[in-house]
């Protein structure tokens, strides 16, 4: 079996599209998948399945949700290795964050536009793509005079003509090490 993280785009955001996980662990476990957690209200399920075939099996998880939501959600799979291979790597380790510099990983599907030259800059948002790699761009948004941040997601997609969501970097951390804590407790 392979252990795999799926991350579901904009789902529970600003009141819109609206799941339990409860009932989308419920979902996953319908279309085939075991061993089914969920981790924050984001949209970041780890799962088990015997499929290798990610690009087949995010289409049949994204079925099954269609079905039994109504609409549509993209899903976007990683494996666990993958993603510890990713914070191994710690692509935002020569940039200073904190309060002031928030580090984002954009997960993307099917990139159809070249990469840009980078770094990309998106004035009005505050926001700086240093790199993309591996189905994922690396964004760091700064705060605003106004004390907000710009969220990378729409920029991304529009400059690398992809399908994206993204999430925080803490929260990458927090969820590959969720993963292997629930990796350990199976053995």
């Amino acid at each position: 079996m392979t252990s795999y993280v799926a991350f579901l785009r904009a789902i529970n955001v600003a009141g819109q599209k609206l799941i339990k996980m409860k009932d989308l662990a419920q979902i996953f476990a319908a279309a085939g998948c075991k061993n089914v957690h969920t981790y924050i209200q984001s949209g970041n399920v780890i799962f088990d399945s015997k499929s290798t075939n990610s690009a087949a099996l995010s289409k049949k998880i994204e079925r099954t949700l269609q079905q039994a939501l109504g609409y549509d959600v993209p899903v976007i799979l990683r494996t666990v290795a993958e993603l510890e291979a990713l914070v191994r790597r710690h692509p935002f380790k020569k940039i200073k964050t904190g309060d002031e510099v928030v580090p984002f990983v954009v997960f993307l599907s099917n990139q159809t536009k070249p990469t840009p030259k980078l770094p990309l800059i998106s004035i009005k948002e505050s926001l700086e793509l240093f790199e993309v790699k591996d189905g994922a761009a690396f964004v760091v948004a700064r705060r605003k005079p106004n004390g907000r941040g710009g969220f990378p997601n729409a920029f991304v997609e529009k400059e690398l003509g992809a399908v994206g969501t993204t999430r925080n970097w803490n929260t990458v951390n927090k969820i590959v090490h969720f993963a292997e804590a629930l990796d350990e407790e199976r053995k």
